[in-house]
C-alpha cells in the first residue's frame, strides 16, 4: 500500500509539472505567430555578424535557423544594443537572446538559460607545425602575446609558469602575425575568436587542447517561458546527437566544439 501511495504521489507531481509546462503557452505563442524573434549584437564574428553584402551570417545564425526549421517556425533577428539586451528581452521586445552569451550567476538571476551549447573561454594558439607544446602544461618559459585590455591578459597568469615574455597587442591579428613570424611562441585569446581566425587561415595555426579558463555560452529566455526554452533545448540535444550541430561547427570553426564530452 505504501509503495502504491508513493507511486501515486510521484505520478501526481509529474502530472502537475506537465500541466504547468503546457499552461505556460510560450511555445504555442511563437507557433501561432509563426516565428521566434531573437535579439543579438550583429557585429560578433563568427557567432553573428554582417558579411560584405550585409547579410547576417554566423554560427548562431545557422544553428538557430536549423532549430526554427525543425520546430516549424521562422527565425526573425532583432539587432539590439548589447548593454541593454537582457532588459529588452524581459520587456518582450524579442523571445530569446541567441548571440554567444556567457552564462553567469548574475545573468541567471534575470533570465533562464539553456544548457551550454558551446564552451567558450581563453585558449592557447600556436603555429600549425609546432611540436614542442602538446598540452598547456608544456607552456614553460615561452613568449606570449595577448590583446590589450582583454580577459586573455588575466588568463596568462593561469598558465603553469609565468611567461618568459608577455607582449600586449592592439588586436589579435597583429599578435598572430608575430606568432606566424616566430617572434612569439603562443597567443592567448578568446576561443571562438581564435577558431574563427584559424578556420580562415587553414594550415597556419592550431589550438593546444584544453581551456585556460572556461566561459559557457547559452541561449537566454524569459524565466516564465519554460515551454519555449524546453522545445529549443530538446531540438539542440537532437542536433548534437545526429551530428548536425557538429557540421555547423566545422563550417565556422574548422572543427567540432559543440560536443560537451570534449569540454
Amino acid at each position: 500500500m505504501k509503495k502504491f501511495v508513493v507511486l501515486l504521489a510521484a505520478m501526481l507531481v509529474a502530472a502537475i509539472a506537465t500541466s504547468a509546462l503546457a499552461a505556460d503557452g510560450s511555445f504555442a505563442r511563437v507557433k501561432s505567430a509563426g516565428k521566434m524573434v531573437i535579439g543579438l549584437d550583429d557585429a560578433f564574428p563568427p557567432m553573428g555578424y554582417r558579411d560584405d553584402s550585409g547579410k547576417l551570417v554566423g554560427f548562431d545564425i545557422d544553428t538557430a535557423e536549423e532549430v526554427g526549421k525543425r520546430l516549424g517556425i521562422k527565425i526573425e533577428w532583432q539587432p539590439t544594443a548589447w548593454d541593454g539586451v537582457i532588459h529588452s528581452l524581459n520587456a518582450k521586445k524579442f523571445d530569446a537572446i541567441w548571440n554567444g552569451m556567457t552564462i553567469t550567476d548574475e545573468r541567471a538571476k534575470e533570465v533562464a538559460f539553456t544548457k551550454p551549447y558551446i564552451m567558450d573561454g581563453q585558449i592557447a594558439v600556436v603555429r600549425f607545425n609546432e611540436k614542442r607544446f602538446k598540452a598547456l602544461k608544456d607552456l614553460k618559459n615561452v613568449k606570449v602575446g595577448a590583446q590589450k585590455g582583454s580577459s586573455a591578459l588575466s588568463s596568462v597568469k593561469k598558465l603553469p609558469t609565468a611567461p618568459a615574455e608577455l607582449k600586449e597587442y592592439e588586436d589579435n591579428p597583429k599578435a598572430l602575425l608575430d606568432l606566424e613570424a616566430g617572434r612569439l611562441d603562443v597567443v592567448v585569446m578568446d576561443n571562438v575568436t581564435g577558431r574563427d581566425f584559424i578556420a580562415k587561415r587553414p594550415g597556419k595555426f592550431k589550438v593546444i587542447p584544453g581551456f585556460i579558463s572556461k566561459e559557457p555560452f547559452g541561449i537566454a529566455f524569459r524565466k516564465e517561458d519554460v515551454e519555449l526554452r524546453g522545445q529549443v533545448q530538446k531540438t539542440l540535444d537532437k542536433m548534437v546527437k545526429d551530428g548536425s550541430l557538429a557540421k555547423i561547427s566545422r563550417k565556422w570553426f574548422a572543427e567540432d566544439i559543440t560536443n560537451p564530452k570534449k569540454w
